[in-house]
């Protein structure tokens, strides 16, 4: 006994039909009326499914099957490579965005830390407060606070901020001698310079100024 014909035909699977209707065209960004609305499109054909390019037939050519592994390992390469790139740089914008909001935090506690050295300097610092003072420095530090500015470093106009200057004969290009109020950092991020006196050479002239000549008779 035969069996029914419509078991020996393999059924056609409707084609996948994908109705645009957005009021705004992506691509002129105009708003579309009620006649441009954009035809009926069948979706691209599934992978195995009736043209996408399956493997070599038996029997090809040891060459149409190298030819093959070849195009999909270097699609799978190009994919890991654009992931990869992906994940560094969602990394990357994670600490920037992280580094920018801590900066922010600590760039409000600066005052706070400029009146525990205040209070340190004058000797007001009485044991509770000492430890109070250690802690929150340290917790600080733990969030990548770092202080910009110790007499002896060379002066750098991008981290210091130069009150006075003097001429000293202890150095041999402008140094900072004295450091008057500490600057702070976190990562790249500079929070505020440090305002420091400058001591410079008796031969240099100020940055900026030239070189100092004596006035022609």
């Amino acid at each position: 006994m035969s069996r029914p014909k419509s078991f020996d035909e393999p059924r056609k699977q409707p084609p996948v039909v994908i109705r645009d209707k957005r009021r705004i065209d992506p691509v002129t960004l105009q708003l579309r009326g009620p006649d441009s609305a954009p035809a009926q499109q069948e979706s691209q054909p599934r992978a195995g499914g009736p043209g996408t390019p399956g493997p070599p037939a038996a029997g090809s050519p040891p060459d149409a099957w190298e030819i093959q592994l070849a195009e999909r390992t270097a699609d799978l390469q190009r994919l890991k490579a654009e992931y990869d790139n992906y994940r560094k740089r969602v990394q990357r914008d994670r600490l920037a965005i992280r580094e920018i909001a801590v900066a922010n935090v600590l760039g409000g506690l600066l005052p706070v830390l400029d009146a525990i050295d205040r209070a340190r300097e004058h000797g007001e610092l009485d044991p509770g407060f000492r430890a109070v003072a250690d802690a929150l420095e340290t917790q600080l530090a733990t969030l990548g606070l770092q202080e910009v500015g110790t007499p002896g470093e060379v002066f750098d106009p991008t981290r210091h901020e130069a009150i006075s200057y003097q001429r000293s004969d202890e150095v041999d290009q402008p140094t900072c001698t004295t450091v008057l109020r500490p600057g702070y950092r976190v990562g790249q991020h500079l929070l505020r310079p440090a305002q420091v006196t400058v001591g410079e050479p008796p031969d240099r002239a100020r940055p900026g100024h030239g070189s100092a000549k004596p006035p022609s008779a």
